[in-house]
């Protein structure tokens, strides 16, 4: 019966520890993240663009170059979107599509992402300062390295076709 006490007592000291302990998910997360801000992508967690969303999202953020801003728009997931929205390639539609067309090594390189980002990808936007990634980090940071790079070279594609002529110049 003493024994028992014991053991009782010890699972009840060490059960909070348990708790604290980040689970496989955190952790691959966590890694994530950090190889993201390491490659020099800026990651939080922040509301998404999304109608009706509650809570927050984590949003990868590419930055174009200072003097060479970036297009407006913002394309949704169908399954996040509405029918009334343009659809525009692979499942997505545009919420606020570019005002001007993006130029064709632009479009291949954005239609190629566009058909290999995970199903948990749900937004990708852009303004002046930056390309967003809004997903919900399932895969690792092996994989992400593919999507950094197509990104990286979409920013540079995209970088000076800013819609307002006051911000490209």
């Amino acid at each position: 019966m003493g024994w028992l006490i014991v053991v009782g007592v010890v699972l009840f000291v060490f059960a909070p520890v348990m708790w604290l302990k980040p689970s496989p998910r955190q952790t691959r997360q966590n890694a994530l993240r950090a190889h993201a801000r390491r490659a020099g992508v800026r990651v939080s967690l922040e509301t998404p663009p999304l109608h009706g969303f509650k809570g927050v999202m984590p949003a990868y953020r590419w930055a174009f170059a200072q003097n060479a801003p970036g297009p407006d728009f913002l394309l949704v997931r169908d399954e996040q979107a509405s029918d009334a929205l343009e659809a525009y390639h692979a499942g997505w539609r545009w919420r606020i599509a570019p005002l001007m067309p993006m130029p064709e090594n632009a479009e291949a390189v954005f239609k190629a992402l566009l058909e290999r980002l995970p199903t948990d990808a749900l937004v990708v936007e852009s303004n002046a300062h930056t390309l967003t990634l809004w997903w919900w980090e399932s895969q690792g940071a092996e994989r992400f390295e593919r999507y950094r790079e197509e990104f990286e070279a979409l920013c540079k594609a995209l970088g000076g076709q800013a819609d307002h002529l006051a911000l490209s110049r």
